[in-house]
């Protein structure tokens, strides 16, 4: 009866969600979209990118697989700039809708921020409950815009400030890979639960999911990164 009543148990693991970031580096976009090549494993429902080229950040979106979307040069043309993240989704909060597709961009007080982020906020609900009682407006139904709107909101006065003040509100498993203008941000949770590293390639830094996002464009592993919680990348 117990086998029975397993027989449809699969010990499979599910990644969900990789994500993908680079800083300071020519053609950011080209080498973020060979990162997500290799997290492809991570997630297939959708994927995109956020660039910067240090004046204005450049968005692109899709459904399906890296390789079907991102492997063309005039896509890659819309996503100029030497700073870039990027995200595939597996999708565990909201919908397959485009509009929950990351990474998320947001213009805010202190300047413009990008979000990828891996993982699940135990507590999301409640704080996007809290949120729409103070006038938020939600464009998706994802969990990760919950930490968008806690930026926005945030008094601080940098950035950085806000993010951090963000991250101290949420809780759960997460990784976070962040672009706030030519500052390459990575966030995870004090457990570790979902993973993040960093690399080295030249003078510019790389966050990823994984090792084999480094090893695809040819970045070296950062041995430091086991020390890294309070670690930053920046030009």
């Amino acid at each position: 009866m117990l086998k029975k009543k397993f027989k449809n148990y699969s010990p499979k693991i599910k990644e969900e969600c990789g994500v993908f970031g680079i800083s300071n580096y020519n053609d950011a976009s080209a080498l973020t979209a060979l990162g997500l090549h290799a997290l492809q494993h991570r997630g297939q429902e959708g994927c995109g990118i956020v660039s910067f080229d240090e004046k204005k950040y450049y968005s692109e979106k899709r459904y399906g697989l890296v390789g079907d979307n991102f492997n063309k040069e005039k896509v890659l043309k819309k996503l100029p700039g030497n700073f870039a993240i990027g995200h595939n989704r597996y999708s565990t909060t909201g919908g397959t809708t485009l509009r929950n597709i990351q990474p998320f961009f947001a213009d805010t007080n202190a300047g413009g921020i990008g979000v990828a982020h891996n993982g699940n906020l135990t507590n999301a609900l409640t704080i996007r409950k809290k949120l729409v009682k103070e006038g938020a407006i939600f464009y998706s139904t994802s969990d990760t815009e919950v930490i968008i709107q806690l930026i926005a909101k945030s008094k601080r006065s940098t950035t950085i400030e806000k993010i951090i003040d963000a991250i101290f509100q949420i809780q759960g498993g997460y990784a976070l890979v962040m672009l706030a203008q030519n500052k390459l941000v990575g966030a995870r949770d004090p457990l570790g639960i979902r993973p993040l590293v960093i690399g080295k390639i030249k003078n510019s830094y790389v966050l990823a999911s994984e090792t084999c996002a480094l090893d695809i464009i040819g970045a070296k592993f950062f041995k430091g990164s086991r020390k890294w919680r309070n670690y930053s990348c920046r030009k």
